[in-house]
């Protein structure tokens, strides 16, 4: 079962994001590859996010620079 936290929640469950950081990422979820992650579930007018793809998402955000 996934674990899904608005962005308010996450942001208190996970310091090294803020808010109105992760509220951008959501914004440009398209063309920063976030949307086709599956991270971002909408339900409604609620946007919440799937942590376990988000940070499957973060990581290969990395991989590029890692060498």
């Amino acid at each position: 079962m996934p674990i899904l936290s608005t962005v308010k929640q996450f942001q208190q469950k996970h310091f090294a994001f803020k808010e109105s950081g992760l509220r951008a990422l959501i914004f440009n979820e398209h063309t920063n590859g976030l949307a086709k992650s599956g991270a971002i579930v909408r339900i409604g007018r609620k946007v919440l996010i799937d942590e376990a793809k988000f940070f499957a998402w973060v990581e290969s955000q990395n991989q590029g620079s890692a060498k």
